[in-house]
């Protein structure tokens, strides 16, 4: 589940700043780090659902990262101007609704598949922009595992995939948005801001929340625990890796966030998928494995 503060995977390597196969590793190794270190936030997170549902769990998840990122960022808004302004604000709503619909529906369809659709926004935005045939094959293959998920069953929750495919959607306009922000505001001050206004934005969603259903502190705590597994850790990571690692191979570890997403919903909250689920979410990381590994090639010739 990509939660973080939504690091841009495509416009934000710094290629020129890879130093060699060492520096290469140790950035694999955080974005592995990071990749598990969101998971199990979000697996985390699910274990407060019973206590103060997916909004409550939200919300404080939010204020922590709007908290920490608001401390390292220490953006200068008083000087920001309406051409800087705009975009922040609408990359705030959009995390704020990506955040809100993709734990709903982890509430309702399970970790591992909720994660699996809401991946397909990044996905989409890599792909739109290519005129390759392998990326057209790439986009059948995912479109073919998505019908494959979304497949009428006894038990299917369409209101909880359907907030999946919304969360995707958020996804892809949160990079969007990003990439505006990073042209328009220095360093991380743009994402630290946005992180704080979406933290604003759930103070009266969460005071009502929380005041209606008390929260024990267990449940306090691993929605906090959140926001540092799936926001804090995982921002600083992307920061990190970014500058020791190609976009395909950062591309490339982010395609494996379903698969870890699966697996923390098997151990952390015991959500087993059938088989049929798991080729399906196996096709979607594949897809976008090949994409980003051949376009890495074919930059290269």
């Amino acid at each position: 589940m990509k939660t973080s503060t939504g690091t841009d995977l495509t416009a934000a390597s710094p290629t020129g700043a890879v130093q060699g196969p060492r520096e290469r590793l140790v950035g694999m190794a955080v974005m592995l780090c990071g990749g598990m270190s969101n998971q199990l936030g979000a697996s985390t997170a699910a274990l407060a659902f019973p206590v103060i549902g997916p909004a409550g769990v939200v919300a404080v998840r939010q204020w922590v990262a709007g908290l920490v990122l608001m401390s390292l960022g220490r953006p200068r808004m008083r000087s920001f101007t309406w051409r800087q302004w705009w975009p922040v604000l609408s990359m705030a709503l959009v995390f704020a609704t990506m955040n809100l619909t993709l734990y709903f529906a982890v509430d309702r369809i399970g970790l591992g598949l909720a994660v699996t659709l809401e991946f397909l926004g990044p996905l989409a935005v890599a792909l739109a922009a290519s005129r390759r045939w392998v990326d057209l094959g790439c986009a059948l293959v995912a479109g073919v595992a998505v019908a494959v998920l979304m497949r009428p069953q006894p038990s299917s929750d369409h209101t909880g995939l359907a907030l999946a495919l919304l969360a995707a959607a958020c996804w892809a306009g949160y990079i969007l948005l990003n990439r505006t922000v990073g042209r328009r505001v220095s360093g991380i001050e743009g994402s630290a801001a946005s992180a704080g206004v979406s933290a604003l934005l759930f103070v009266p969603v969460g005071a009502w929340v929380l005041w209606h259903h008390p929260p024990t502190p267990v449940a306090l705590a691993c929605a906090a625990a959140a926001g540092v597994l799936s926001s804090t850790v995982p921002f600083l990571g992307d920061l990190f890796a970014l500058r020791r690692v190609p976009t395909r191979f950062f591309g490339l570890f982010m395609s494996v966030h379903p698969v870890m997403a699966a697996l923390a919903g098997l151990v952390v909250l015991d959500q087993a998928l059938d088989p049929v689920d798991c080729a399906a979410i196996a096709a979607v990381v594949a897809a976008n494995a090949a994409s980003a590994l051949t376009a890495g090639r074919t930059r290269v010739r």
